[in-house]
């Protein structure tokens, strides 16, 4: 991710527990006012490159070096809406080659909904908490007792303090990780974009995907389709096979696309259509899962041929599309599990449907609210409607906002929102948050004041002509008290936003403290 470096120089407890680890890696998220500097400046191809050269640098430093990464047969993944749940597909079919062709999986994704751990997994599973706080500290030590040269790595000076930041040392970690665990294939998803993203020091992926275009993090990667195209597809490698989702919403990039595999040095380069999909159970909902899932099918197929597999795979047409999908395959698909993205939660006590996703693009919002829409026309047309919504990070929450309203309700009465609930990603009413959901990259004064989240109700009340009961709450739980107060035993309610609001939604749900 394009950050500039700081300093990190907090003195680390001998104890050295998993909440230790927390805590240092809470010290190298980027600040609110670094971010709006950033933003300023808007993409920068010196600061960028120097971002992704430091990844390298900091890998040397722990004894790696590029092709080592090769023995975990990597699969990288980028994409404006949908890597997320791509990846997740594709994971979910390879376990299914477990353990006679496949040992070991890795998967490394972001950002996380209730604990950091979720961002690197192995065979599904978030890593424990022993040895995510193991390798965490392998990894500061190495990078506190190793130095690089200070002509030619200024920015990294004093190299005993300077820490990469906090995606960035996550990133550096997974490859310690998995390497260390003898991981034998990874999935990797890319933070944001792609020629520069910390991820892309992959030398040879078993297969480069990108999944459907929008516009988002244009500070970094541009205000037009075009330049985060160019930018995305930087993950393409030479000699390696790419599969591209079919861009609906932006077919003018296939040019492009095409232009930059050839630049590259592709082997192939295929399109995608989520119409080729058979009609197959899929474990995550809503329509446009099925373009993610056709994706990972092409993913994971490629893969497994290049890891030699030959048995069990799909069949395909002379055309290209599916003729037939082999049980693992449809095994794979129908249970796949990915909280936060189109989930439903049923709590009987308190008689509430949730509806969380924690959509935070246009095109993302779009979606969720086209399931959500779909939902309620299906099982609950006439039942009372809340919304629970924040989007603290990006400066169009408004236009968010705006089209979650077009999708979900503005062209039915009996789909309207009764109450409509904007809070802060705080979690607890005590004014707390729990550890892992700490984000320093928002206007703490901002938060304090609510400033956007009585924008929101603003927006919200021109949006529906002030129908809806409109409520600001300075916490999750407060919000999620104050729906479960309003239940009369059939509440539905769409939670949506930002995966920050979700993640902490879950655990105020779950009622995991600290």
């Amino acid at each position: 991710m394009s950050q500039p470096t700081e300093t990190s120089s907090m003195r680390l407890p001998l104890k050295r527990t998993y909440k230790d680890a927390i805590n240092a890696l809470n010290s190298l998220q980027s600040n609110f006012a670094s971010i709006e500097a950033m933003k300023k400046l808007g993409p920068n191809v010196n600061r960028n490159e120097l971002s992704i050269n430091e990844v390298y640098e900091f890998t040397r430093r722990l004894g790696y070096k590029p092709s080592d990464f090769n023995k975990l047969n990597i699969m990288h993944v980028t994409g404006t809406k949908g890597k997320g749940s791509t990846c997740a597909f594709t994971e979910s079919i390879l376990k299914q080659y477990q353990p006679n062709h496949i040992s070991k999986i890795g998967l490394y994704t972001s950002p996380h909904l209730k604990s950091v751990r979720e961002r690197i997994r192995i065979n599904g599973e978030p890593i424990d908490q022993d040895k995510f706080a193991k390798y965490f500290f392998e990894v500061w030590d190495k990078l506190s007792t190793t130095k690089s040269d200070p002509t030619e790595w200024p920015s990294l000076q004093p190299s005993d303090q300077v820490k990469p930041m906090y995606f960035k040392y996550l990133t550096v970690l997974s490859f310690h990780v998995f390497i260390q665990e003898n991981v034998d294939t990874a999935i990797y998803e890319v933070g944001v974009g792609g020629t520069y993203d910390s991820t892309n020091i992959i030398d040879k992926p078993t297969v480069a995907g990108i999944s459907a275009l929008g516009i988002d993090h244009t500070f970094m990667l541009g205000d037009n389709i075009q330049s985060i195209t160019e930018n995305k597809t930087g993950i393409f490698k030479k000699g390696a096979p790419a599969v591209v989702s079919k861009q609906v919403q932006y077919p003018e990039t296939h040019e492009l696309i095409e232009k930059r595999a050839k630049e590259l040095g592709v082997s192939s380069l295929e399109f995608v259509d989520s119409h080729d999909l058979p009609d197959v159970e899929l474990g995550l909902s809503g329509d446009f899962q099925k373009q993610n899932a056709a994706l990972a099918i092409r993913l994971a197929n490629t893969h497994l041929k290049a890891i030699g597999v030959k048995e069990d795979l799909p069949e395909f047409n002379a055309d290209g599309t599916i003729d037939k999908l082999s049980t693992k395959f449809l095994a794979g698909l129908a249970n796949v599990d990915w909280p936060g993205r189109c989930q439903i939660i049923r709590n009987n006590p308190e008689g509430i449907t949730w509806y969380i996703d924690g959509a935070h693009t246009i095109e993302s919002i779009e979606a969720s609210s086209t399931w959500f829409k779909q939902e309620q026309l299906k099982s609950a047309p006439n039942k009372k409607r809340a919304l629970l919504f924040n989007q603290q990070g990006r400066d169009n929450y408004d236009k968010l906002l705006e089209t979650l309203y077009n999708v979900a309700c503005k062209d039915d009465s009996k789909l309207e929102f009764d109450d409509v609930i904007f809070t802060t990603n705080t979690t607890w009413s005590s004014g707390e948050y729990n550890s892992e959901l700490i984000s320093k990259n928002t206007s703490e004064d901002a938060v304090k004041k609510l400033e956007i989240q009585n924008s929101l109700s603003e927006v919200w009340k021109k949006l529906d002509g002030d129908k809806a009961s409109r409520h600001v709450f300075a916490d999750i739980e407060t919000g999620v008290e104050f729906l479960k107060s309003k239940s009369d035993g059939d509440l539905q309610v769409f939670v949506c936003g930002s995966l920050h609001l979700v993640g902490g939604f879950l655990v105020v749900l779950d009622n995991e403290r600290d």
